[in-house]
């Protein structure tokens, strides 16, 4: 689905979803009626009810293993940045061991790599456009400060070892949140999802064809259904993108009174 649907609120976006599964859960049923009337009545009538089961049940595998996937990204990309988080505090941490000008820089490099994910890689995450080309110079700077300070005493020693591991954790769960900003339900499961809907939904009407109301009820409720499912999927399926999407809260968190916090 593309950038403009996901970044809908979710009552709007609701409203798009539901009503387009309602549109062609009523091109179907009208399109049956119509054949109906010219005589294939006894046809659709002939089909054995025994098919909606069987088709229901794929439908239902097809937005398990769709909600699956989304549900794995969302976790990914949540841990990824409690990791990332993590490794910053220790960064701050470790770096009051060398204590004076070395930490203020260390704290404004921290301060300033937040500060740049937050408003900077964050928008790029959600359009897919953010790089792994390129280090962030902060981070880059601040392994170069650490590499560069004397650690004359054996705690310094080890607070200089924890930094550069640090450092290195933060660029790993970098780079693992911009790949999982990339993932998404792709054209083609969306399409077959919709396309088993549609068969379960053709083969209803065509049993119920005799009754039209009770086709209109059975339409009605197993495309709210559809509906409802699609619409889980889709708020959820772009980890960075719209109004239920993974904040940057926990990285901002780190430095007290950053903007945007």
């Amino acid at each position: 689905m593309s950038d403009w649907l996901h970044e809908l609120p979710v009552p709007v976006m609701a409203l798009v979803i539901f009503g387009f599964t309602y549109l062609l859960t009523w091109a179907i049923q009208a399109c049956v009626a119509v054949l109906a009337a010219l005589g294939y009545d006894k046809s659709f009538k002939a089909i054995s009810v025994g098919m909606l089961p069987s088709l229901g049940i794929i439908f239902g595998l097809f937005v398990a293993f769709t909600a699956a996937q989304v549900w794995s990204d969302n976790d990914r990309a949540s841990a990824a940045i409690s990791r990332e988080a993590s490794a910053l505090r220790s960064i701050l941490v470790f770096g009051a061991s060398f204590s004076g000008e070395p930490d203020e820089r260390l704290h404004g490099l921290v301060r300033d790599y937040v500060q740049q994910t937050a408003k900077v890689e964050w928008p790029m995450m959600a359009h897919q456009t953010a790089s792994l080309n390129t280090t962030p110079k902060p981070l880059a700077d601040a392994l170069q400060l650490v590499l560069s300070l004397p650690a004359n005493a054996a705690g310094q020693q080890t607070a200089q070892h924890e930094i550069i591991s640090a450092i290195q954790t933060v660029l790993d769960a970098r780079r693992q949140r911009i790949i999982v900003s990339l993932a998404e339900v792709n054209f083609v499961k969306w399409t077959c999802l919709y396309l088993q809907a549609a068969c379960a939904l053709l083969v209803m009407a065509m049993v119920h064809c005799d009754d039209r109301r009770a086709s209109l009820i059975a339409l009605g409720l197993f495309a709210t259904g559809v509906a409802a499912s699609v619409l889980l999927i889709a708020a959820h399926d772009r980890p960075f993108v719209g109004q239920i999407s993974v904040k940057p809260d926990l990285l901002l968190e780190i430095i007290p009174g950053a903007p945007g916090r």
